[in-house]
């Protein structure tokens, strides 16, 4: 039925109420079909007549939802299923709060994204077992990743293909043979420049575009591969180069493909020869495609993607075998370790680096698909590592491959040729290296450690070395960490004593979001801050570390000064024995290079502590296993700077913490701290004699010679002060960046 006839048909009808309702169910069945078809385009215009009739049905408020996803349309997504959600609350559709939080990050709304996630694994968690719970808590994990990684971008000009490739439909980037790049396109075969297809009969073929003095020539349909009744893509080399491996796909229904991998031979100057592969590969039944040739161990390697149903894990899967004599091929291995219950796609071997990249929907990453890679050490594959940015972005980035010093995806991202939406359709872009540019300048190396802080570290009640009065501890950060979320389960079943049933399953997933939020996300921060710090040190760089302890007010005051001291200690220790003990040096000061790294201890923050939380050590609910509670018990690396290669602070303080006990509010502190110069040369203190308005100073003297002594004296105010209370006061030393700080502690009652 052509398109004009189905439109002079339409309104043909009356638009009395009940044929208005005739009308709408015409519009649906017509949208419905073309969905099926998967003509987005034209079901979404047919779906939006349906819509001028009836705007408000939530059935076809889910329908418009659906299209515009499929359709990549992410922003009117978005929109969408916020108003299915709104009305039906996942009653009706239970995916429409999952399918909000998708669009949200893929729309690069990370904090909306994040509090969606956290209410859909809240609502999913009758049933862990389930995907919709699975996925949420999965996208959850990885949205937080994806917030704290979105300012950090690897040097590179992202550049789209020409339109001598590219195409306001969609291409996929496979490879290069013979000087030639080899990509497939999905075109319909009658489509106007609106994306209106007058003839719906879509399909994906290979084509190849020269390269002609770093300029890409006119595309061409590479006919060899071409089968009228058949869809042709991907295409890998073997390694002698003789034999071209690719998809052919059949079109079930518009939407889904059946494929299998077929290989193409090099013969007397030209591609032919054509065969199947056989049943080892392609199962019966399965869904067989995006082969990739590598080389594992000296054996030629087919890698390649299937939904095989005893092996894989969920949708399509990573699979390898070995190839002997170009035709014979090896028991089939699922890589078991990076696949999930997701889609792991469009594998490339670099055999540089040893590594495998592939695309996957399920891992942290920064939107749908992201490109991932896995290095292949001791006969196993390792953990997936995410290729950053500019590879990756909020939409779907696939089909990763490089050439020299030049790598290359296929995206959907904005930046795409397209005619009306943004995101519709994939183009191929290429990575190119950056021009050389002089190093980074100490300030701009600062700011990038900067950017990564706070880094925030976790503890159980009284960690480590419960009931020690302490400093230092032998324990690493990451065994009290993985002591710490052992405990998960245990928090979970304590803080939801004595409540209702489903008082108490929101208690745990609160206690559990927390550890996930937090405790979990402050090791990854750690691990990225580290790796840029050793970067720095390696450099030369002498840097100090200012680190904040903080603590739950269960113990007293004093207690908690030593307790704080072992938990930086702990931090401390994971540097002194990662890799090796490669951060030895620069603790030390014995580095060659000279780089140096220090730390300022700061035993307490200026802060009141959380009146809200119990100190009744009885009361271990709320005392040590809320969340509340446990949002104290941390420590924090709040800032970096630079030391000058001479800076030592001259100044010591003996004890800088004065605990004055529990008092009442109103009751004058008094309080003394003696300060010594450590220094070979003379030193002036400019202290402030009223620094605020409850506190004055006096000091004995404010010039000290080498190795003199003076009393600084505080009298302090607690009017108006309440609680678990932490005050302190700055002395500034003539011609240094850092002061002396001196600390009160107190309970007020």
């Amino acid at each position: 039925m052509s398109r004009l006839y189905l439109i002079l048909f339409f309104f043909g009808w009356s638009v009395s109420a009940s044929h208005g309702q005739n009308m709408l169910t015409k519009y649906l069945k017509f949208a419905d079909e073309q969905y099926q078809k998967g003509d987005y385009f034209y079901a979404l215009e047919y779906y939006s007549k349906a819509m001028e009739i009836d705007s408000t049905t939530i059935d076809i408020l889910w329908k418009v939802a659906e299209a515009h996803r499929a359709y990549k349309d992410y922003r009117k997504a978005e929109y969408y299923y916020a108003k299915v959600y709104d009305r039906e609350l996942g009653a009706i559709y239970p995916y429409s709060l999952l399918q909000l939080g998708l669009m949200q990050k893929q729309n690069g709304k990370y904090d909306a994204a994040i509090e969606t996630f956290k209410r859909a694994k809240k609502k999913y968690s009758k049933d862990k077992k389930d995907y919709l719970y699975l996925k949420s808590k999965q996208e959850l994990e990885s949205t937080l990743w994806a917030k704290s990684m979105s300012d950090i971008y690897e040097k590179g000009d992202l550049i789209r293909l020409p339109e001598t490739v590219n195409t306001k439909n969609s291409e996929f980037g496979h490879g290069f043979v013979d000087g030639q790049l080899v990509f497939s396109s999905l075109r319909a075969d009658s489509i106007s420049e609106q994306e209106e297809v007058y003839e719906k009969h879509y399909t994906t073929n290979i084509f190849r575009s020269k390269i002609d003095d770093g300029r890409y020539l006119p595309s061409e349909r590479w006919d060899v591969f071409y089968n009228e009744n058949r869809n042709s893509g991907n295409g890998a080399l073997s390694l002698d180069g003789k034999r071209l491996y690719f998809s052919s796909c059949e079109d079930v229904n518009g939407v889904s493909y059946q494929c299998k991998l077929l290989v193409a031979k090099y013969h007397n100057g030209t591609w032919g020869l054509i065969d199947t592969l056989g049943e080892i590969i392609n199962v019966p039944g399965a869904n067989t495609t995006m082969p990739a040739i590598g080389k594992l161990d000296g054996q030629e390697v087919l890698f390649f993607c299937s939904d095989q149903a005893k092996e894989t894990k969920g949708g399509l899967d990573l699979f390898y075998t070995t190839i002997t004599n170009g035709n014979q091929f090896g028991k089939v291995r699922s890589i078991k370790s990076l696949n999930s219950i997701d889609n792991e796609v469009t594998p490339f071997w670099d055999d540089a680096q040893q590594r495998l990249y592939f695309s996957s929907s399920w891992n942290e990453g920064f939107g749908g698909y992201d490109v991932f890679y896995s290095e292949f050490k001791g006969g196993q594959f390792q953990e997936a590592q995410n290729a950053g940015q500019p590879v990756n972005s909020p939409a779907n980035d696939l089909y990763y491959f490089h050439r020299n010093d030049t790598s290359y995806v296929t995206s959907n991202r904005i930046g795409v040729l397209y005619s009306k939406n943004i995101t519709c359709c994939s183009d191929i872009f290429a990575i190119y290296p950056p021009e050389k540019t002089p190093p980074p300048t100490p300030k701009e190396t600062l700011e990038e450690l900067n950017k990564r802080l706070p880094v925030t570290l976790y503890f159980h009640n009284d960690v480590p070395n419960p009931k020690s009065w302490d400093t230092i501890t032998p324990l690493n950060y990451m065994t009290t960490y993985n002591e710490y979320t052992e405990m998960l389960p245990r928090y979970q079943k304590e803080y939801a004593v004595g409540l209702a049933p489903d008082k108490a399953e929101e208690a745990k997933e609160d206690i559990e979001n927390f550890f996930t939020e937090h405790v979990d996300q402050g090791v990854k921060d750690l691990f990225l801050f580290r790796d840029l710090l050793l970067e720095e040190l390696q450099k030369g760089a002498r840097i100090k570390i200012a680190v904040r302890g903080f603590a739950s007010p269960l113990a007293k005051t004093d207690y908690n000064v030593n307790l704080t001291k072992r938990r930086i200690s702990s931090l401390i220790n994971h540097l002194r024995e990662y890799e090796g003990g490669v951060f030895i040096p620069y603790i030390n000061g014995t580095a060659p290079n000279n780089g140096r790294v220090i730390f300022e201890y700061i035993p307490f923050g200026e802060y009141n502590a959380n009146q809200l939380i119990s100190d009744n050590p009885n009361d271990t609910k709320n005392s040590v296993y809320s969340r509340a509670a446990a949002a104290e018990r941390k420590i924090e690396i709040q800032s970096v700077s630079y030391i000058d290669k001479q800076e030592v602070f001259p100044i010591s303080v003996a004890k800088p913490v004065f605990n004055a006990g529990v008092l009442k509010s109103g009751e004058k502190i008094t309080a003394e701290y003696e300060l010594k110069n450590t220094s070979e040369k003379s030193v002036e203190l400019n202290p402030e004699t009223t620094p605020n308005s409850y506190t004055t100073v006096s000091v004995g003297k404010t010039t000290l010679q080498p190795n003199e002594k003076t009393t600084v004296k505080l009298e302090l105010n607690t009017d108006g002060f309440i609680g678990h209370t932490v005050k302190t006061i700055y002395i500034p030393v003539a011609g240094q960046t850092e002061n002396v700080r001196l600390i009160v502690t107190m309970e007020l009652r």
